[in-house]
């Protein structure tokens, strides 16, 4: 049992991954100081002002960059690809608002044949997801592979965002779609 612990230990700070599941890590995240000291070796960007509240997950952090004045609140899963190369990345810029409970993915199961288990059909490539300067993303929405949602754009809770969204624009439902340009009453 106690190599069990530490071999946990070990992997927790080790792991290029945050979340509850991480408990000898995660506990960092109840303290702002050595949340932000966590946030800044783990993550490829961890901005000024920024916070990743405690039951929030990040997958792959060494792949995902977290701008000035953003704050990822519980509930929130980034998971960026853990395999090589470029491709798979999340960035979020500075100033983004995330409801709680937002899922990020930057890849998809591949279900082509139909004679195999999807389980053993592999992932299709990912492709990266940015959230632009000044967005808001409403609680529970998830955002698919190769997604950017442009500047100062507002996607509506519980929306799941197959396709970019352009710059100040409003956009709701599953899949989502623009209703109006945030400019308009």
């Amino acid at each position: 049992m106690i190599q069990e612990i530490v071999s946990k230990y070990r992997f927790d700070k080790n792991s290029d991954r945050i979340g509850p599941d991480c408990p000898f890590t995660h506990w960092k995240l109840y303290f702002k100081f050595s949340m932000v000291t966590l946030c800044q070796q783990k993550f490829s960007y961890f901005g000024k002002n920024a916070e990743f509240r405690p039951g929030a997950y990040a997958i792959c952090c060494s792949k995902i960059s977290i701008g000035n004045n953003v704050i990822i609140r519980p509930g929130t899963m980034l998971f960026a690809d853990p395999r090589e190369g470029e491709s798979g990345s999340i960035t979020i810029e500075e100033n983004v608002m995330i409801g709680s409970g937002v899922h990020m993915y930057v890849h998809n199961h591949r279900f082509d044949d139909p004679n195999l288990p999807i389980i053993a059909q592999g992932h299709y490539p990912s492709e990266s997801i940015t959230l632009k300067k000044g967005s808001w993303i409403g609680a529970n929405a998830i955002i698919l592979p190769g997604v950017t949602v442009g500047e100062n754009s507002v996607i509506g809770a519980g929306s799941i965002v197959t396709c970019d969204i352009p710059p100040f624009s409003v956009a709701v439902g599953s899949p989502a779609r623009v209703v109006k340009k945030t400019t308009e009453k």
